[in-house]
C-alpha cells in the first residue's frame, strides 16, 4: 500500500482541483461521507446517537462539518464545537459552516479556554467524539486552547474518531507535536500516511480506515509515490518458487561470518534463521578454537574454521580463507557476534569493499564499519545494513534521539547517500533502498524485543539473497515474515514476553506457508 507524505498529499489535492477540475468542496464532501460510512461499519447506526464534533479552523474542521451534516441525515444528534470564531472559517470549510447554520445543528464557538467548559460538560453525555481539529498539514507544536481541547478529548470515556490523522500527530514521522489525540478509529483520505505506521502513530490511530475521496488515478501515478507499507499481498509476490524437481543446491549456499568468544550464539541463530527461511546450505565461519560449537549446536549447518590463535575472534589474516570459500556461495552475512577487535574491523572493511557477492552486514559488523563510515559508499555489490537505532546513530554520526525523531528520513538518507540498502530495526521497521524507495513494516509485536531476534532476521535476509531474490525483495519479505512469525506466536501462546529468538526462527516455515497460501488464494480469485 502506497503512502503519501504531507507535502505529497497537498500536491495531490492541488492537482485534483487545478489540473483535473475537481472542486475542493467535492473532495471534502467525499471525505465526510466516507468517514460516516466508516463510523457506521465500526460503531453501527447513528440514529438517535449524540455525537460531539470538535472542529478546527482549517479544512480538517470542514471535513468535520460535512460529517455533522450526514450524521443529522441519519437521525443522529451532532453538536459542533468550533475552535475558532466563525468569521475565521473560510474557503470550502466556510461554505460548509454556512450550510450547517441553516440546519438544526447546535454550534458552540470555543474561542477562549474558559469557554472549553461547555465541551468538558458535554463530553460525558455523548456517544461518540469526532476529532476534526488538525489534519496532515500541521507542522507547529500544539499549544494553548487546542492543547487543552485535545486533553479533554483524551479524557472522554467514549470512542474517539479522528479525521485523517489524530490531531497533533505528525503525519510524516508519527511523533506527537506536543499534545496528540488518542483515537480509537482514524479515517484517512486518499492514501494512508507514514505517520499512521511509524513512531507512536499506530498507538494513537487505533483502527485505520482509508476513504477514496475521488483523486484521479492519473494524479496518483504522476505523484511517483516511493514509500509503502508492507502487507501480506505485497510481500507474498516476492516468495521464491520451489520446484518439485529441486534439490538443496537449488536454494543457494549462504556463508555466515560471525561469532567470537562468548558470542557464538549470535552466529548460530543467524544460521538457524537462514535454514528456516528455506536456504539450501549454510556454512558458519567461526574462529578455529570455537569451530567445534557449530556441529554440536546446529548439525544442519556446515562450519568453516578460521585461524586458531587463542584470540577468539576473526582476523584480517582470515581474508584469503573466506574469499576462497565464497566460491560457490550466493550470499554472505557478516557481523552477528563478531566482536569489535581492530583486526576484525580490518577484515570486515576489506570484505565489504572487495567481495562481489550480495552481503548483509549486521551487529558488530556495523559497529566496525561505523569507525570509518566514509568506506560505506559505492560498494561493488549489493550491501544490506541492518542497524538498530543505536547502531544507526553510530553509522550516521547522529544521536539516537535524532534517528528516532524521523526514522524514515534517517534510513533513506543513509541508503541513498551510500548506494546501499538499509533495514532500520524497531517498531515499524524501515526498509530503504539506494533509489529512494522506502517501506514500513506492519507486522510484529513486542515479543521481538529479545536478544537474538535481529540475528535471525539477518540470516533470513541472507537466505533469501542466496535463493536468488534481489536485495529489495529479500529485505521486505524477510522483515515482514519475521514479524508475522512473532504475531503467530503471540496469538498461539497468548504471551507478551519471554519467548526465545530460536522460537521465532522455528516458526518461520509456518509464516512463509501462510504467505504462500494467501498468494494462491489471491491468484484463484
Amino acid at each position: 500500500m502506497k503512502l503519501a507524505y504531507a507535502e505529497q498529499m497537498r500536491q495531490l489535492d492541488e492537482s485534483a482541483i487545478k489540473t483535473y477540475g475537481i472542486p475542493g468542496i467535492v473532495l471534502m464532501e467525499n471525505a465526510g461521507v466516507g468517514t460516516v460510512q466508516a463510523i457506521n461499519e465500526n460503531y453501527g447506526d447513528l440514529h438517535g446517537r449524540t455525537v460531539a464534533i470538535i472542529a478546527g479552523p482549517g479544512n480538517n474542521g470542514g471535513d468535520g462539518l460535512v460529517i455533522g451534516r450526514h450524521i443529522l441525515q441519519q437521525g443522529g444528534f451532532p453538536v459542533i464545537f468550533l475552535l475558532a470564531g466563525p468569521k475565521k472559517i473560510r474557503g470550502d470549510a466556510g461554505i460548509n459552516l454556512k450550510i450547517i447554520g441553516n440546519l438544526d445543528i447546535p454550534i458552540y464557538p470555543l474561542t477562549t479556554r474558559k469557554k472549553l467548559s461547555s465541551l468538558q460538560n458535554f463530553l460525558p453525555n455523548c456517544d461518540l467524539v469526532i476529532d476534526a481539529i488538525f489534519g496532515t498539514g500541521l507542522q507547529r507544536k500544539v499549544a494553548g486552547l487546542f492543547a487543552d481541547a485535545i486533553t479533554l478529548v483524551n479524557q472522554a470515556l467514549v470512542p474517539v474518531i479522528s479525521v485523517d490523522i489524530p490531531s497533533g500527530l505528525d503525519s510524516d514521522t508519527g511523533l506527537p507535536l506536543g499534545s496528540c489525540v488518542e483515537a480509537d478509529l482514524t479515517v484517512t483520505y486518499g492514501l494512508a500516511k507514514p505517520g499512521h505506521f511509524t513512531g507512536i502513530g499506530p498507538e494513537m490511530c487505533g483502527r485505520l480506515g482509508i476513504v477514496d475521496i475521488g483523486l484521479p488515478p492519473a494524479a496518483l501515478e504522476e505523484a511517483d509515490l516511493q514509500t509503502e507499507v508492507l502487507e501480506d499481498h505485497t510481500v507474498a509476490e516476492y516468495l521464491p518458487e520451489r520446484s518439485t524437481f529441486s534439490h538443496k543446491g537449488t536454494y543457494g549456499h549462504l556463508l555466515v561470518i560471525g561469532g567470537s568468544r562468548g558470542k557464538t550464539g549470535a552466529a548460530l541463530l543467524c544460521a538457524r534463521g537462514a535454514l528456516r527461511s528455506g536456504c539450501g546450505l549454510v556454512t558458519v565461519g567461526l574462529p578455529g578454537d570455537l569451530d567445534h560449537i557449530v556441529p554440536a549446536a546446529l548439525p544442519e549447518a556446515m562450519s568453516l574454521a578460521l585461524s586458531t590463535s587463542g584470540q577468539g575472534y576473526a582476523d584480517i589474516k582470515d581474508y584469503q580463507t573466506i574469499s576462497k570459500t565464497l566460491a560457490g556461495k550466493q550470499a554472505m552475512v557478516i557481523g552477528p557476534g563478531l566482536g569489535q577487535a581492530k583486526p576484525t574491523g580490518q577484515l570486515v572493511a576489506r570484505l565489504y569493499r572487495e567481495e562481489l557477492l550480495p552481503m548483509v552486514i549486521d551487529a558488530d559488523g556495523l559497529n566496525l564499519l561505523a569507525t570509518s563510515p566514509e568506506g560505506l559508499a559505492e560498494p561493488p555489490a549489493p550491501r544490506i545494513l541492518t542497524p538498530h537505532p543505536g547502531e544507526m546513530a553510530r553509522l550516521t554520526g547522529k544521536k539516537n534521539a535524532e534517528v528516532q525523531a524521523n526514522r524514515l528520513a534517517a534510513a533513506k538518507e543513509l541508503a541513498v547517500a551510500n548506494g546501499v540498502y538499509v533495514v532500520l530495526k524497531g517498531a515499524g521497521t524501515i526498509i530503504a533502498g539506494p533509489d529512494g524507495r522506502a517501506a514500513i513494516n506492519s507486522s510484529g509485536n513486542p515479543l521481538l524485543a529479545a536478544g537474538g531476534s535481529g540475528d535471525v532476521l539477518a540470516g533470513m535476509i541472507g537466505s533469501l539473497l542466496a535463493q536468488g531474490l534481489p536485495a529489495w525483495e529479500a529485505c521486505c519479505l524477510a522483515v515482514y515474515t519475521h514479524g508475522l512469525a512473532a504475531d503467530h506466536l503471540a496469538e498461539d501462546r497468548n504471551v507478551q514476553s519471554g519467548l526465545l529468538a530460536s522460537e521465532f526462527a522455528d516458526q518461520l516455515p509456518t509464516a512463509f506457508a501462510e504467505l504462500l497460501n494467501n498468494e494462491e488464494d489471491t491468484d484463484e480469485i
